[in-house]
């Protein structure tokens, strides 16, 4: 599809208007500039970018696309000088970005001062993000060279058409070089989702609907929201005759509801992200903007049921859950998190990958937001795997939600040499819920009558409206701002 076609597609008829002003051919060798001209008369465009502003479904957004047909999509300095000026305007004009690439990488007949303008591209970008606008990436097929190692790889969220190549060597020079051809599959889109490089792949007839909805949740509004009809949650109090480690049995059950109901049930909409957009997935920690009660969010969340002995919480997640506070940070977002875990990952592997470094890294980054910050204590809060999560400005925990520095049995191990004492040291340590609240380090309790798992629906919203409350009183003007 051409980049015409494409633009033609996504944005509102009749809503686009072009920013590109005329390229001189002048300055080039006759032979490129013959090149330049047939290129021209090829693809019905004058450079390998088109540049401008449209709306997509009624959001006023800036776009930049690449024209594959004009020599391969390949940047050069007139290419890239123009994509300066377009995000350099977005930003000054406060729009949002849209970019699609198809590019085969930095313009060969122009060598080295074109290669390095994807500096300036870059630089460009980071200003854009800087004054918290969304920078939204689509990549096509193809994608390589220095297109992917500069713009289109700077996105809040990126996404790919099905199918797309994608990736830093282009298959031929990389056969060239290396005297064998990547597995086929490597620089495919589906595989790089995966793999926790790009967030997802958007069928092109889809892309406008996709765009809208991140674009509906990457504007920052807290407002009255949807008020469900729900009772208020506790001031700490629990269930009668119910005991901490009855508590932590209540939330191993199976049927327990957790994150994936918490989405299914409470979330206006969800947009997931896949991992940490650096090469690493740990399906044990989801990342998705969404929206509760009408106010969109950055939502970080441990779900258990990708949590077990063989697959615990490991780096990779922590990492992932660190780019969900950067984008919240950088887009002005709340932040929600859920806490539901059994543990993290306790192996060499864990060792080698600074799990002690990303929790403290988790803490401190997560702590340093000025945006409302909300944790949701939902069931498991074991170790430091929880603790990763937990630094928010307000912490809602459900009735029978409890935390401890390591799983119970662990704690009867050092304490008594046997796994015997796990229930007296529920109590002992003081891990409930109601505990944390007396102790003031948990906000508000949210009554399970009936448990959780029998009522799963009515449980979520009652976490959901919890929450929503929460953020609205984080982002009230004065000190409950940003007080914990």
């Amino acid at each position: 599809m051409s980049a015409r076609a494409l633009i033609d597609l996504v944005l509102d008829d009749g809503t686009f208007v072009g920013w590109d002003a005329p390229i001189d051919l002048g300055g080039h060798d006759a032979g490129y500039r013959a090149q330049l001209e047939r290129a021209r008369e090829r693809s019905g465009a004058d450079e390998a970018v088109l540049t401008g502003a449209g709306s997509i479904q009624g959001h006023d957004v800036a776009v930049v696309v690449g024209e594959f047909g004009f020599l391969g999509g390949s940047i050069g300095r007139a290419a890239a000088r123009r994509i300066v000026a377009a995000v350099t305007r977005a930003t000054r004009q406060r729009l949002p970005l849209v970019v699609s690439t198809a590019s085969s990488g930095t313009r060969m007949q122009e060598g080295t001062p074109a290669f390095v303008e994807m500096v300036a591209i870059s630089k460009s970008v980071v200003a854009h993000k800087a004054a918290g606008l969304p920078y939204l990436v689509h990549l096509r097929n193809p994608t390589f060279g220095g297109v992917l190692a500069s713009w289109g790889s700077l996105g809040h969220v990126t996404v790919a058409e099905p199918g797309a190549r994608i990736g830093f060597l282009g298959p031929r020079v990389a056969e060239a070089l290396n005297g064998s051809p990547f597995p086929p599959e490597v620089q495919v889109a589906e595989h790089l989702v995966g793999k926790g490089v790009i967030d997802g792949v958007v069928p092109t007839q889809d892309l406008a609907e996709v765009a809208a909805r991140m674009l509906r949740l990457l504007r920052p509004r807290v407002s009255a929201g949807v008020r469900r009809p729900v009772p208020p949650p506790s001031s700490g109090a629990v269930s009668p005759g119910v005991s901490a480690w009855d508590s932590v049995l209540l939330t191993r059950r199976p049927d327990r509801p957790g994150l994936r109901e918490l989405l299914a049930h409470g979330a206006d909409e969800v947009v997931p992200l896949s991992g940490t957009g650096e090469g690493e997935r740990d399906a044990g920690l989801r990342l998705a903007l969404t929206s509760f009660d009408g106010i969109p969010c950055v939502l970080v969340g441990q779900d258990r049921h990708h949590q077990a002995s063989r697959r615990p919480l490991g780096p990779a997640g922590l990492r992932a859950a660190r780019r969900g506070m950067r984008l919240a940070g950088e887009l002005g977002l709340p932040l929600v998190t859920v806490v539901d875990t059994p543990g993290a990952e306790l192996s060499s592997r864990a060792e080698e990958g600074a799990l002690a470094g990303e929790i403290a890294r988790c803490v401190a980054d997560m702590s340093s937001l000025t945006v409302p910050t909300v944790a949701l204590l939902l069931g498991q809060g074991s170790g430091g795997g929880a603790l990763a999560l937990l630094p928010a400005g307000r912490i809602v925990a459900a009735e029978h939600a409890w935390l401890s520095p390591l799983p119970l049995e662990g704690a009867s191990v050092i304490v008594h040499h046997d796994t015997a004492h796990a229930a007296e040291l529920a109590e002992l340590q003081q891990v409930s819920a109601h505990d944390l609240h007396a102790g003031g380090f948990v906000h508000v309790v949210v009554p399970e009558r009936p448990a959780a798992h029998e009522d799963p629906r009515g449980f979520v919203r009652a976490m959901v409206s919890a929450c929503a409350a929460a953020v609205r009183e984080l982002a009230e003007p004065g000190p409950a701002r940003l007080t914990g």
